[in-house]
C-alpha cells in the first residue's frame, strides 16, 4: 500500500467533505471555490464552504425574502439581492442560534465570540468580493459591514514553577487516584515526550499528530514538520526533549501499530495515531494539577508559554515568529506587545539620572 502522509489525508478528507458541502450551496459557491483554489489551502475553503452554508441556510430560515427559495436554487439574481442588512441579521444571529442536524432536528445552543463572528463575516466578505469582481453583483455590500471589535487578552501561559508541578505529577503519579496512576503508567512515557515537546518547540497540536517516526533526527536533535498550508520546515528541539523522546521511543518499538498507523510517532492506547483531541484532553488533564486556578490551558497554552520563554531570553521577536511558524511577525508582535512594555518599563527604571536639588536646599541656596 502506497504510504499517504498524513497532512495529505486530511487534505484528501478536507477535499471529499468540500464536495458533499456543495450540493447544498449554490452553485456560485462552486465557481468561487474553483477561483480561490490556488490561494487557500482544502481545509481553509472547507470552513469557508461551512460558514456560506450557514449563510444561506440563514437567509433561507429567517429572512422573508429569501424565505421560498433553496439554498441550492439561488442564483446571480438572488446575490444582487442580498443587501447589508441581511449581513448584519445574519451578525447578530451568529451570537446565538441553534445548530440543525441534517433532518433538521436542533442539536443544541451555539454562541460565536467575537472570533467566531469576524471569521465567519470574513468568509462572507472574501465570496462577495469574488461576486463583484466577476461582475455578478453590483457592488460589494459585505465590506459595509462593520467587523466586531475583537477585544485583546492577555497571553495566558504556565509560570516556570507551575510547569514543574505538572512535569511532577507526570513523573510521580501525585495527584491522580489508583485507577489513574494505573492507566498513566500505561501512557506516562508518551505523555512525558508530547508535554516537552510543546514546551521545547512551541509546535501546533496538528503539526504534533501529523509527526511520523522519520520526521525525527535524534543525531541532530532536529524533526521535519509540516506547517500551515503544507510548507515543511526544520525544527530543533534540546537535551531534555532528546531523553523523553528517546525514552520513548524505546517503549514505541514494542507496539505493533494497526494498519495505516505504522509510521506515526505517537499512538494511543488502541495503537492508532494519537487524535488531536486526546492531546488536547491529556494537556488539560496534567496542565490543571500544575495550575489549578487556569481552567483554560490548552496545547496552544504550552505553545504561548514556549513564545513567552524564548522572547524573555532573547528578545527577539522575529526569533520567535519564525520558530512558531507565524506568517506574519505582526501576529507575534501583537501577542507579545505586553512583554515588550515590561522591557520598556524595566529599562526606565534601570537608567541613571543626575539627582536634582531643590530651591529649599539650603546647600544649594543663593
Amino acid at each position: 500500500m502506497k504510504r499517504i502522509a498524513f497532512h495529505h489525508r486530511a487534505s484528501q478528507r478536507a477535499y471529499e467533505k468540500l464536495r458533499e458541502l456543495q450540493l447544498e450551496l449554490p452553485r456560485l459557491c462552486t465557481d468561487y471555490f474553483r477561483a480561490i483554489a490556488q490561494t487557500t489551502s482544502a481545509l481553509t475553503r472547507q470552513a469557508y464552504a461551512y460558514d456560506l452554508r450557514l449563510f444561506f441556510r440563514y437567509l433561507h430560515l429567517e429572512e422573508t425574502d429569501f424565505c421560498g427559495t433553496d439554498p441550492r436554487l439561488m442564483d446571480a439574481g438572488h446575490m444582487a439581492t442580498i443587501t447589508a442588512r441581511h449581513i448584519e441579521g445574519f451578525q447578530e444571529y451568529l451570537q446565538f442560534y441553534y445548530r440543525q442536524d441534517e433532518d433538521g432536528e436542533g442539536q443544541g445552543a451555539v454562541q460565536n465570540k467575537e472570533l467566531g463572528i469576524m471569521r465567519k463575516l470574513s468568509a462572507i466578505r472574501s465570496f462577495f468580493d469574488y461576486l463583484f469582481k466577476n461582475e455578478i453583483v453590483p457592488a460589494n455590500v459585505a465590506t459595509l459591514v462593520a467587523m466586531p471589535k475583537r477585544h485583546s487578552k492577555p497571553i495566558l501561559y504556565m509560570e516556570a514553577d507551575e510547569v514543574q508541578r505538572m512535569m511532577d505529577a507526570v513523573i510521580k503519579g501525585e495527584g491522580f487516584s489508583p485507577n489513574q496512576q494505573a492507566y498513566l503508567r500505561n501512557t506516562q512515557k508518551r505523555d512525558l515526550a508530547i508535554l516537552m515537546m510543546f514546551l521545547g518547540t512551541g509546535i501546533r497540536v496538528s503539526e504534533l499528530v501529523g509527526l511520523d517516526l522519520d520526521h525525527l533526527d535524534l543525531g541532530n536533535k532536529s524533526f521535519l514538520v509540516t506547517r500551515k498550508g503544507g510548507n515543511q520546515t526544520i525544527l530543533y528541539f534540546p537535551d531534555p526533549v532528546a531523553q523523553c523522546l528517546e525514552s520513548y521511543l524505546t517503549e514505541r518499538s514494542l507496539v505493533e501499530p494497526l494498519p495505516g498507523h505504522e509510521y506515526a510517532l505517537f499512538l494511543s492506547l488502541q495503537r492508532r495515531r494519537i487524535s488531536s483531541r486526546a492531546v488536547e484532553n491529556l494537556v488539560k488533564k496534567y496542565a490543571l494539577l500544575g495550575a489549578p486556578l487556569k481552567k483554560r490551558l490548552s496545547p496552544h497554552k504550552l505553545r504561548s508559554t514556549f513564545g513567552t520563554n524564548l522572547y524573555q531570553q532573547t528578545g527577539d521577536i522575529y526569533l520567535v515568529a519564525d520558530t512558531l511558524g507565524h506568517a506574519d511577525v505582526n501576529t507575534t508582535r501583537k501577542h507579545y506587545a505586553a512583554m515588550s512594555d515590561a522591557k520598556r518599563r524595566e529599562a526606565a527604571r534601570r537608567v541613571e539620572l543626575p539627582s536634582l536639588s531643590t530651591s529649599d536646599d539650603p546647600e544649594t541656596s543663593p
